[in-house]
């Protein structure tokens, strides 16, 4: 039983079993080439990519890459010493379902992995009105995106369930680090919602990010887990921390009824999705002890990995 009496299945993390073999990143774009290189030297990986430029690139660092389009036939050889999989491509920007997953689940054939984690959203909670979310909490997808990935989460489940094969949904918030900050939308004048109008936001810092990949591979934990720091500052507050860290001007502060004028349908509804998200099966369970659960603190090593120098502190 969790700690409101609900019962849990999901198998623990007691301790670590890296599996041998290949680790197959499924599209290596941002996390998954940080997560590449966290894993060469470990284990043998393998990257699928979506270009020729982005396998040469990967290649030239030492790591295994594949140009594969997964929206094709999703025609790809898997590794026969196949261990591990980290699926990181999003599903297609229409419909209900992910074809892409299942084509890609499709194509490893005969092969069986140990373990096999997906990356999904925190998305697939829904707008819960601020109120705490945790893995046991009923997903509710408001949007087509979320149901998209709640979708794949499910069919990623039974595949594994079919199988035998440990399943891991790290359901992600949003991800910020280097080159990944919002340094052009401050420069570009983008408002932020006033603290009034603002719930609780979910971040992540990406170097964390793969830390829990690279822990989701190597404990023996199913089941979804939360990804986030833990720290529920609001969107528009974020904006403020980087932009004082930047030395860039503070974001122009709006109501939502001025939002609703000057912010883009699809960004205001992703502004106002409000939950708190919680990590203990993170940091408890998986053992994932974060680098950045103050957003400062990631901010300001995202900036001087950039080369940025940090002002406002």
């Amino acid at each position: 039983m969790d700690r409101r009496g609900r019962r849990v299945c999901w198998a623990m993390a007691t301790e670590t079993a890296a599996p041998a073999g290949t680790c197959l990143l499924a599209g290596c774009g941002y996390t998954g080439a940080r997560l590449a290189r966290r894993l060469l030297g470990q284990r043998p990986v393998l990257a699928l990519v979506r270009s020729a430029a982005s396998a040469a690139a990967l290649a030239a660092e030492g790591i295994g890459a594949r140009a594969v389009d997964l929206d094709g036939d999703g025609g790809f050889t898997a590794p026969l010493d196949l261990a591990s999989v980290v699926y990181l491509a999003p599903p297609p920007g229409e419909g209900e379902g992910d074809p892409r997953f299942q084509r890609f689940l499709a194509g490893l054939g005969e092969v069986r992995p140990q373990v096999l984690v997906y990356l999904s959203t925190t998305g697939v909670y829904g707008d819960a009105q601020g109120a705490s979310v945790d893995e046991v909490t009923p997903p509710m997808p408001g949007d087509a995106q979320g149901r998209r990935r709640l979708a794949a989460e499910r069919a990623g489940a039974a595949w594994c369930a079919e199988r035998g094969v440990r399943w891991v949904a790290l359901r992600v918030a949003g991800i910020y680090g280097p080159h990944r900050l919002p340094l052009e939308r401050l420069k570009a004048g983008e408002p932020v919602l006033r603290p009034e109008d603002s719930g609780p936001g979910n971040r992540i810092q990406v170097d964390d990010l793969v830390a829990a990949c690279q822990a989701a591979l190597d404990r023996p934990l199913s089941g979804p887990v939360n990804v986030t720091d833990g720290d529920p500052s609001s969107i528009g507050a974020f904006l403020e921390l980087a932009a004082r860290l930047a030395g860039l001007p503070p974001p122009r502060r709006v109501t939502l009824a001025e939002a609703r004028q000057a912010i883009s349908p699809g960004m205001l509804a992703f502004l106002l999705a409000s939950r708190r998200v919680l990590n203990r099966r993170l940091t408890e369970d998986l053992g994932v002890r974060l680098r950045y659960p103050d957003p400062e603190a990631g901010v300001l090593a995202s900036l001087a990995e950039m080369g940025i120098s940090t002002a406002g502190r």
